[in-house]
């Protein structure tokens, strides 16, 4: 049976992303630029990272799914906006600014969100939209659904973190032959590299990713969610004996919350939990 949702905003078709807020606690972001392949340009980045910022904020949010309208997730920087700089002398495109083809902030911001972000992965996710995915936390993709990092192929490097990140997902010989070839590879051998966690039916994306962001909003403590995303993007720059330490310190702090508490009674009372949103920013870390 389908969730009730709410439009945080007013949504119109010619948006560039859409936004709905499920009663479940789940917020869904899709990116709509169909005709553009959702190509990543200044005004779809500043719409994407101003939503994102609105649902961090929203306390009835507890988890964010991130999709694509049309046959792509998304296929990389919009070539519209490259087609203006690609007669370009070295001249005017050493003049580019860089802010206004790909957005203010860097895809890296995703990362920091206390809340998890889950991308669905419903079609072509190149380039950017590759980064895009990867700083997402868990990926769920359709069957048929295609990946290239593509940078080598345009004469560009490892853009906004890629080269960071794929390594840490993939493993070392992986990042590399999928950096430095450009090649393009399916959904299912995303999932054998564990890019994606799980492969379905076009049809059964959405479902099934909204589900696992429903289960996650329903059942996980808001503050635990938190403060786990923070040590495991601080902890991948820190050795174990570090790490170990700080998670001795946040974990007295976590068994001084309510949360814990309701997380224990509820397992022994048999019944769902029933954990507070987060609180402001600097509480729960």
């Amino acid at each position: 049976m389908s969730v009730p949702y709410r439009v945080a905003e007013p949504a119109v078709a010619s948006d560039p992303v859409l936004y709905e807020v499920r009663d479940s606690g789940v917020a869904v972001l899709t990116l709509n630029r169909p005709e553009r392949m959702n190509g990543w340009g200044g005004g779809l980045a500043t719409t994407f990272y101003s939503l994102l910022d609105d649902a961090e904020a929203d306390p009835d949010v507890r988890a964010i799914v991130v999709t694509g309208n049309g046959r792509a997730f998304c296929a990389g920087a919009d070539m519209g906006n490259l087609n203006t700089i690609s007669n370009a002398t070295v001249d005017a495109a050493e003049g580019t600014d860089v802010s206004k083809l790909v957005g203010s902030r860097h895809p890296h911001f995703v990362a920091t969100l206390r809340k998890p972000v889950v991308a669905a992965i419903n079609g072509a996710c190149a380039g950017m939209g590759l980064t895009l995915a990867l700083v997402c936390d868990v990926r769920f993709a359709a069957e048929g659904a295609k990946f290239t990092t593509s940078f080598a192929r345009r004469g560009l490097i490892a853009e906004y973190g890629i080269s960071w990140i794929l390594p840490r997902i993939v493993g070392w010989g992986a990042a590399m032959d999928l950096l430095l070839s450009g090649r393009v590879f399916l959904a299912d051998e995303a999932a054998d590299l564990g890019l994606v966690k799980e492969v379905v039916a076009p049809e059964d994306l959405m479902p099934r990713a909204i589900a696992y962001a429903e289960d996650i909003a329903a059942n996980c403590a808001p503050s635990s969610l938190a403060v786990i995303k923070q040590q495991v993007y601080a902890d991948s720059m820190r050795d174990v004996f570090e790490a170990s330490a700080v998670a001795e310190k946040l974990m007295h702090e976590s068994m001084l919350r309510p949360d814990f508490i309701e997380g224990i009674t509820s397992f022994f009372e048999k019944r769902p939990p029933n954990f507070p949103p987060l609180s402001d920013p600097g509480k729960d870390s």
